[in-house]
């Protein structure tokens, strides 16, 4: 497996359904010093999406303020009803369970990634606030 590309298209997000899946995916993030980002089929029409910044290593730093967006960004999906309460708002691991569709679930995912790596242009279009 390669490591994603950043910013990185929400198409080449893995599905991680599954142990060996989820393993595999983990594991090439970590060993190309990467974010981890996949999202999970967890039930008809049920995604989660996961990322975790250990797996990039101790020399990616993730802006407080960036954290702060990603959090109020995630709150904002819990008040929308399109991710359901329990949400992990990091600041290192993140997972949101309850996504309505495999589309929606990679378009999140690949916000995150971009997020996590300090662009917060996606997860703004992804998620825009309250008119």
């Amino acid at each position: 497996m390669q490591p994603l590309p950043v910013p990185c298209p929400a198409h080449l997000i893995p599905d991680a359904t599954g142990t060996g899946a989820f393993h595999n995916a983990y594991r090439t993030a970590m060993a190309h010093g990467a974010v981890f980002v996949a999202i999970e089929l967890e039930g008809p029409d049920r995604w989660t999406v996961k990322a975790d910044t250990l797996t990039a290593g101790s020399g990616h730093t993730v802006a407080d303020a960036v954290n702060e967006e990603v959090q109020t960004t995630i709150t904002r999906l819990v008040q929308r009803r399109e991710v359901d309460w329990g949400a992990y708002t990091g600041p290192i691991y993140f997972m949101m369970h309850g996504v309505g569709s495999e589309e929606r679930a990679r378009e999140l995912a690949a916000a995150l990634h971009a997020a996590l790596y300090g662009d917060l242009e996606p997860l703004a279009r992804a998620v825009p606030p309250a008119a």
